[in-house]
């Protein structure tokens, strides 16, 4: 039978067409990563059918790690460029404390013996009409209790403001015009600022300020606004701090016969200077309590406790002048800065450690749990001609459980 050219021709090229390499799917692609892995054994994407026509050949043969990932002829890569990775896992446990809402937990009260932390319950002042028709405010019920319990615990522990408050910074040898004037720079310093960075400061003032003035009120006048910038750097808004200081001396010399004010409205005039420094000022340089002076701890403290609920330090001085026993308007600030600073601090309050939380007089009380956290680290390791190099590590932090404390 006579054929064709084209059929001959036909006839040689279809051999070669049977065995022609298939298409790479996404399945043989993983399995040549999972070659890079683990040095398993590649298989084709047809293995696994049975039926197929080509199951009878058998597995290819297994490749070497250099035919998987490179193609074509080697080429030496660059460093930094994104390669393919394999990842090692390892994995520790640790173990922190949080705050969380309050719960019944073990801890141990002042004589040792097991305790349990109590959230009370909010006894606000309240205002009353009496039959004469005039408005008296009653006190919380539970604020003697509550005063009391604080001051027993800041006899205990030392807060910075014992010892670096700015009641005790002015200069012992200095005259007592002079020392009013330290008192009033100290607390126009400590605003938005530590007691133990205004102390520094002050410090800076006393020690640096040359002779025959020294730290007083001709020698803030007569030393110049960038030198008194550097002496109370590390302050909070040194910069406003500066200007105002230059101008409050400058105000005394001129209207107050180079005195401080011994008024309210007479501080209050003065830049820089607001109703809290106003009334610490009066109490502290000339001795004289008028009014509470109400600082951040003292707002915060008193609306966590209950016993109002105020917007701002103005709001809560109102308040509490309108039952607070006069004798303790002077010693409130100091003991509430102070049980501020040690334990019923703005972040990470120790409830634990508070006989308000053990007495169940804190509405605030929150107990410390204990979190599992367990670290994962991750390693990429890059192949690169034979040497494993670790190309990127990282860190997560899985909470595995929570336990109470």
């Amino acid at each position: 039978m006579k054929t064709s050219r084209v059929a001959r021709e036909t006839a040689i090229i279809r051999p070669n067409a049977e065995i022609a390499t298939r298409r790479q799917t996404r399945s043989f692609a993983a399995s040549i990563n999972a070659f890079a892995a683990g040095g398993a054994t590649i298989k084709s994407e047809d293995d696994d059918n049975d039926s197929s026509s080509l199951s009878s050949v058998g597995s290819p043969a297994p490749l070497d790690i250099e035919d998987a990932l490179l193609v074509g002829t080697p080429q030496k890569r660059k460093r930094g460029i994104e390669c393919p990775a394999t990842t090692v896992t390892t994995a520790s446990t640790i173990e922190s404390k949080v705050k969380t809402s309050p719960r019944k937990v073990d801890i141990k009260a002042e004589d040792g013996t097991p305790a349990r932390i109590k959230k009370g319950r909010k006894q606000p002042a309240k205002k009353i009409t009496n039959d004469s028709g005039e408005v008296e405010i009653h006190p919380p019920a539970n604020w003697e209790e509550i005063y009391t319990a604080v001051q027993e615990m800041r006899k205990k522990v030392l807060a910075p403001v014992d010892t670096m408050g700015c009641e005790s910074l002015a200069e012992d040898t200095r005259s007592p015009r002079d020392k009013r004037f330290q008192t009033l720079v100290a607390l126009m310093l400590s605003s938005q600022t530590k007691d133990t960075t205004t102390a520094l400061a002050i410090r800076n003032l006393q020690t640096a300020l040359p002779p025959p003035h020294g730290f007083s009120l001709e020698g803030i006048l007569a030393v110049p606004a960038t030198e008194l910038n550097n002496l109370i750097y590390a302050v909070g808004f040194h910069n406003n701090k500066t200007q105002y200081i230059k101008k409050t001396a400058l105000i005394l010399s001129q209207d107050f016969n180079s005195e401080i004010p011994d008024t309210i409205e007479g501080l209050m005039s003065l830049p820089g200077v607001g109703p809290k420094m106003a009334y610490l000022c009066m109490s502290a340089a000339w001795g004289r309590t008028e009014g509470i002076g109400v600082d951040v701890h003292v707002h915060r403290i008193t609306n966590l406790w209950g016993w109002h609920k105020t917007r701002n330090p103005e709001e809560t001085r109102a308040c509490l002048e309108a039952w607070l026993p006069k004798e303790k308007w002077h010693e409130i600030n100091h003991l509430l800065v102070g049980f501020g600073q040690t334990i019923c601090l703005p972040v990470g309050r120790k409830c634990s450690e508070c006989t308000l939380s053990t007495k169940g007089l804190c509405p605030g009380a929150v107990a410390e749990r204990k979190k599992v956290v367990k670290k994962v680290k991750k390693e990429g390791i890059l192949v690169e001609e034979g040497e494993e190099r670790v190309k990127k590590e990282e860190t997560n932090q899985v909470v595995v459980k929570a336990e109470d404390v």
